[in-house]
């Protein structure tokens, strides 16, 4: 088995004018310093899904399935939209279910003062549901301490070593223990 383990970093925000790739390619760059993990975006924009959940799958919906399916862990990069996260990141959650358990989940969020905070304790209930581990530590921006370039300060790096530091951990304990035992929901 690699070593190096598979990461899906989501972007959730699909919005016109929106801070969420800037906040995508800032951690990517980050996180791609690791020799353990393996990167892939999953930019929600990038995604054709229909507006209303269909009697059956699309290719968007089964490819997003299999991306969430082949990663042993997951970052999401998300917004905070009034006290909660953007209806485009649930909406892609929802469409897969057994492709995410028994799998770590950490979380970089962002909101003018709150840093995003209320956005992650609202997945962090939703990715319970789905039996995902969420790591304790979070980074979290507020936009309000973004450099002219779009980039967070400095302090922001540290939180993203601790963060994948604890997603690593968790996803190769869990990579490990499906592996050896499948996990039944």
């Amino acid at each position: 088995m690699d070593a190096r383990l598979r990461v899906a970093v989501i972007i959730g925000s699909t919005r016109d004018g929106r801070v969420g790739g800037s906040i995508g390619r800032w951690f990517v760059g980050c996180a791609a310093r690791r020799a353990d993990i393996e990167l892939e975006v999953v930019d929600l924009v990038g995604f054709d899904f229909p507006s209303c959940y269909p009697e059956e799958m699309t290719e968007s919906m089964r490819e997003f399935g299999r991306v969430i399916g082949s990663a042993d862990a997951f970052v999401v990069v998300t917004p905070e939209y009034n006290r909660s996260f953007p209806a485009s990141l649930k909406q892609a959650i929802d469409f897969a279910y057994d492709e995410w358990h028994a799998k770590p989940v950490g979380f970089v969020s962002y909101g003018c003062r709150s840093r995003g905070h209320y956005a992650v304790e609202a997945l962090r209930v939703v990715f319970a549901e789905l039996h995902v581990m969420a790591v304790r530590d979070e980074v979290a921006i507020d936009l309000m301490t973004l450099g002219e370039d779009g980039i967070p300060p400095d302090s922001a790096d540290v939180a993203v070593t601790t963060m994948l530091d604890q997603l690593a951990w968790w996803a190769l304990a869990l990579r490990d223990a499906r592996a050896n035992r499948p996990y039944i929901a």
